[in-house]
């Protein structure tokens, strides 16, 4: 009996360390992406651009439990995916596909609606779009990091995902316009908030059931 308050003492200090899991971001995750800034997630729904280039609107929205904001961790292009469970690298080039409508983050030489900087849209069809929807992570370090500020630039144009502060109207009334910035400030910086990290698998089908045991 003198054994159990150490046993139960080493099995909460083992699931607190399982609890944590490795602190890089990883290929495969869903995940919501809130701005420093402005504390917004960055969101999208089958709706419309009435401007520009007409294509699936992209916006920031405070409401935390909306399941419109998720997006999936994927490699730049169907020929060079990312291993799923593999670190996301600093540099790395990705593209985040929205779990919903499964259409990517996308930009191109369009002006936004509200503040005429560049447009971000949602492209594609199934996740599978163009060259507009690779972005590659700015962070510092070696790989990208949960919680840290990370900065998102786009490949085929130069800009950076930012929020403009301004704000829609009807249908989307109250949700935030997000933009593309041809150099970074306060408004391009993203941290991960809510999400399903996908952590690399530790099982070896080689191992025995006796080295199981």
């Amino acid at each position: 009996m003198r054994l159990f308050p150490a046993l139960w003492a080493l099995c909460n200090i083992l699931l607190a360390q399982a609890g944590r899991g490795p602190q890089q971001v990883t290929c495969g995750s869903l995940l919501k992406l809130i701005n420093v800034h402005h504390k917004i997630r960055l969101h999208s729904h089958d709706v419309k651009y009435g401007s520009g280039s007409g294509q699936q609107s992209v916006t920031g929205t405070d409401q935390k439990e909306d399941v419109n904001s998720h997006w999936a961790i994927k490699g730049p292009t169907a020929r060079k995916q990312c291993k799923r469970g593999e670190p996301v690298e600093c540099g790395q080039e990705i593209r985040l596909e929205h779990s919903t409508t499964s259409r990517n983050l996308h930009s191109h030489h369009f002006s936004s609606p509200l503040s005429n900087n560049q447009e971000i849209s949602a492209f594609g069809d199934g996740g599978n779009g163009d060259t507009g929807d690779v972005w590659s992570v700015v962070c510092d370090g070696d790989f990208w990091q949960r919680d840290a500020p990370i900065m998102f630039k786009h490949s085929d144009t130069g800009i950076f995902l930012g929020a403009s502060g301004h704000t829609f109207g009807r249908p989307i009334h109250g949700q935030m316009e997000i933009i593309g910035l041809s150099m970074p400030d306060i408004s391009t910086k993203w941290r991960t908030a809510e999400g399903i990290f996908v952590h690399p698998s530790d099982f070896n089908p080689k191992r025995t059931k006796h080295d199981e045991l």
